[in-house]
C-alpha cells in the first residue's frame, strides 16, 4: 500500500532499462519503495539496472517482457500480481524510431506503432484489470508532448503516442471510482540514451526532472503531468496555430 504521501511500497516497471523509469525508481526507493519488478527483454543492461537498484536497498526482480508479444502479456504480468499487490505500474517502454528511415520502410514504421501503441494497450489493460481486482494502485503511462500535434519531423512516433495518450485518458475515466489512479505523463525532449544524437529543444529536460514530476503527481493524484510544466502552455498555443503556419515552424 502507499503511504500518506502517495509513495508506493511496490513498483512494476514495464520497460526496465528506461532512463526515465530508473530515475523514477531511484527517487521512489529513496522515499519508501522496497520492492521493484523490472520487466523487459533479457539483456546485460536489465541485469545491471536490477543490481543497481538492489544496491540502493530495494528487493529487485527481473522478468522477461516483450511489448511486441501481446499474446504473452497476460501470463507474464499475471505472475507478478500473483506474488502480491503492486502499488504502482510505470509503463515506460517506447521506441523513437527514425522518421526519414521509417517513411521509406513501412515495416519499420509499423514496429514503432506496435511498440508505442499496440503493446502499450495490451499491457495497460492487463495491468489495469489486475489493479482493479486488488482495489488500489496507480498506473503511470509515459506519453509525450509529441502526442499533442503531428509534426513533420516525428509524425510516425507522435501518432503512436497520440493513440496511447487518448487510450490512457479513456482508461482513467473507465477506472474512475475503482480505487485505481491513472496518470498520463507528457515530457518534452528528455536527454536519454534514446534521444542521444537528436537536436535538443529549448525546453529540454532530464530523466531526474521527469521522476520528480511523477512523484509529485502521485502525491497530488494528478491525471496529467507536463514536464517541464511550461510545456502545457507551449502546446496549448501550438494546438491553435493555423496549419499553414505550423508547417513552417522550426519544430
Amino acid at each position: 500500500m502507499k503511504d500518506a504521501l502517495g509513495t508506493p511500497q511496490s513498483l512494476l516497471v514495464l520497460g526496465g532499462t528506461s532512463d526515465i523509469a530508473l530515475a523514477t525508481a531511484r527517487r521512489l526507493i529513496a522515499r519508501r519503495t522496497r520492492t521493484v519488478w523490472l520487466a523487459g527483454r533479457p539483456s546485460p543492461d536489465l541485469e545491471k539496472a536490477a543490481a543497481h537498484l538492489r544496491g540502493l536497498g530495494a528487493d529487485t526482480h527481473t522478468i522477461t517482457f516483450d511489448a511486441l508479444d501481446p499474446g504473452s502479456h497476460e501470463m507474464t504480468l499475471g505472475k507478478i500480481f500473483a506474488e502480491g499487490d503492486v502499488d504502482m505500474v510505470l509503463l515506460a517502454f517506447g521506441m523513437l524510431g527514425g522518421q526519414a528511415r521509417d517513411e521509406r520502410d513501412p515495416m519499420a514504421a509499423v514496429r514503432v506503432a506496435q511498440t508505442n501503441y499496440t503493446g502499450a494497450v495490451s499491457a495497460g489493460l492487463v495491468c489495469a484489470r489486475a489493479l482493479q481486482a486488488q482495489g488500489h494502485g496507480s498506473l503511470v503511462v509515459l506519453s509525450s508532448v509529441a502526442a499533442e500535434r503531428a509534426r513533420r519531423s516525428d509524425f510516425i512516433y507522435g501518432s503512436a503516442k497520440a493513440g496511447l495518450d487518448t487510450f490512457t485518458q479513456g482508461l482513467g475515466d473507465a477506472l474512475h471510482g475503482t480505487g485505481v489512479h491513472v496518470m498520463v505523463v507528457r515530457p518534452g525532449f528528455v536527454r536519454t540514451r534514446m534521444t542521444d544524437g537528436h537536436p535538443e529543444t529549448r525546453l529540454g529536460t532530464t530523466p531526474e526532472a521527469v521522476a520528480t514530476a511523477i512523484e509529485l503527481g502521485l502525491r497530488r493524484r494528478s491525471e496529467t503531468v507536463w514536464v517541464p510544466g511550461a510545456m502545457r502552455l507551449v502546446m496549448s498555443a501550438l494546438r491553435h496555430v493555423p496549419r499553414g503556419l505550423f508547417r513552417r515552424l522550426p519544430l
